[in-house]
């Protein structure tokens, strides 16, 4: 699933400000998560599955917001992907929980670089769904992260394994 797939239309600007570049990428991780949580919804059944119900209203009702702001910025939304790769195999509950806490860290990352690039009500905005985004995380993973959205600050965390998910045919493969 990936994050990094925003494409621009030909009316679209080439120097879109930093601002609106950054709710289009926190807008592009929702499309991914609202995905996820499709998946991972359906291999999910008592309090975990209410619990991801839950997540995936979260994440559209955020999809819808950040696009709205993105047209309040001048820009033009980002589409959704028809499809997104997952980052591995959720055959069973076990990988659709941790597939819940994957994608809550990848939005929790958006956010942050929402936070830093925006002001006022918007940053406030951004820091509430990085919050939610962090407590869902520890939520699944059944323990926290100490920079929740900061990768490359918790100690030992790896990079790669928290990178962005990639779009299924975004580098024109299947």
């Amino acid at each position: 699933m990936s994050t990094r797939s925003i494409r621009r239309s030909d009316d679209d600007s080439e120097d879109d400000s930093p601002e609106l570049a950054a709710v289009q990428a926190a807008l592009a991780a929702e499309h991914a998560a609202v995905y996820g949580y499709g998946v991972l919804g359906g291999r999910l059944d008592g309090k975990q599955g209410a619990e991801a119900r839950t997540a995936h209203d979260a994440h559209r009702a955020r999809r819808d917001a950040l696009a709205r702001t993105a047209r309040d910025l001048g820009g033009r939304p980002v589409a959704a992907n028809a499809a997104y790769a997952l980052p591995f195999a959720v055959p069973d509950g076990p990988a659709a929980v941790r597939l819940a806490a994957v994608l809550e860290d990848r939005i929790a990352g958006a956010y942050a670089d929402l936070v830093r690039a925006t002001e006022g009500a918007r940053r406030g905005d951004a820091a509430g769904a990085l919050r939610e985004a962090a407590v869902r995380s520890a939520r699944w993973r059944g323990g926290n992260v100490a920079f929740p959205g900061l990768a490359e600050r918790a100690a030992g965390a790896d990079p790669a394994a928290t990178g962005p998910v990639e779009a299924a045919g975004a580098d024109g493969t299947r």
